[in-house]
């Protein structure tokens, strides 16, 4: 699992690749909690999930993870360009609810 960032007109995007599974999530996020803790005055942040050939539940759980700490500091949260199994799966989880898709 890869996490790169960038900042454009104040929207953080953390682009995720690779499989956010068990094995890989931990470093994930660790890796996004710092890139949000280094740009905490962005107005709201995306991740862009169109890298991602592989997510189970951990991958759902990163992004309720992040989502929460982000709430905290009162910034949205939205998801982006998920493939069509990521799509399934965050679907019928009911993530959109709490971080929609773009």
């Amino acid at each position: 699992m890869e996490v790169a960032a960038k900042v454009e007109r104040d929207t953080l995007y953390i682009f995720l690749s690779g499989e956010l599974d068990e094995y890989s999530a931990g470093a994930a996020r660790a890796e996004a909690d710092a890139v949000i803790e280094r740009n905490i005055a962005c107005s709201r942040v995306v991740f862009d999930l169109s890298g991602v050939h592989f997510m189970d539940s951990a991958g759902i759980g990163f992004l309720i993870g992040r989502y929460k700490r982000l709430m905290r500091c009162h910034t949205p949260a939205y998801i982006q360009s998920p493939d069509f199994a990521a799509d399934k799966i965050l679907s019928m989880s009911g993530i959109y609810t709490l971080i929609p898709k773009l």
